[in-house]
């Protein structure tokens, strides 16, 4: 992870035609928002369009960019969080695709338990209220401060750390009856 200061500087470098700078901040946002993207949408062709839109946001208002605002990355997920918000509207109702999730190098059985894990977590997340959904991914998936999903969300931290919370125990709920399926033991979920 970047400091503020390192996104903004990479984000000025790019204003000024420095084509190294947007490709390393490329390198460091566009995986992150498209892991969130995926999991708010549940479709990684959808994810991959709020993504690119989202970079091209970015790359749009690089010349105008006050480095005192916000950091370039709480910007672009605030951004990719609106652009998914956007898509969820305008959809029906539909049972949510698994998206495909890279998985190393692992066995065939560890990899089969892997996907089920997703899998089940992904359904569990779908199965969230959105704020709960979106302050659960960018804190535990994607690592994000409560201050800077604060900003993303544009609520104050302690709607962030209640939506959280919340949002966790829901998926506790969720998840524990499945523990012995997932293979995890008593304590795991």
């Amino acid at each position: 992870m970047l400091s503020e200061q390192d996104e903004a500087e990479l984000l000025a470098r790019f204003a000024q035609g420095d084509l190294r700078a947007a490709q390393a901040l490329t390198d460091l946002l566009a995986p992150r928002l498209l892991r969130f993207a995926t999991r708010m949408l549940a479709d990684r062709s959808e994810a991959e369009d709020v993504t690119q839109d989202t970079m091209l946001r970015l790359w749009r208002i690089a010349p105008d960019w006050d480095a005192g605002h916000a950091k370039p990355s709480t910007w672009a997920f605030r951004v990719a969080r609106n652009l998914c918000t956007d898509r969820l509207r305008r959809r029906r109702p539909t049972e949510p695709e698994m998206p495909d999730l890279p998985d190393g190098a692992l066995g065939a059985d560890a990899r089969l338990m892997q996907d089920a894990r997703a899998r089940a977590l992904d359904a569990a997340l779908a199965q969230l209220p959105e704020r709960q959904r979106e302050a659960v991914i960018l804190r535990h998936i994607e690592g994000l401060s409560n201050p800077e999903i604060a900003a993303i969300l544009m609520v104050g931290v302690e709607a962030v750390e209640s939506l959280t919370a919340r949002g966790k125990r829901k998926l506790t709920a969720l998840l524990s009856g499945r523990k012995e399926e997932l293979g995890y033991d008593a304590d795991d979920i």
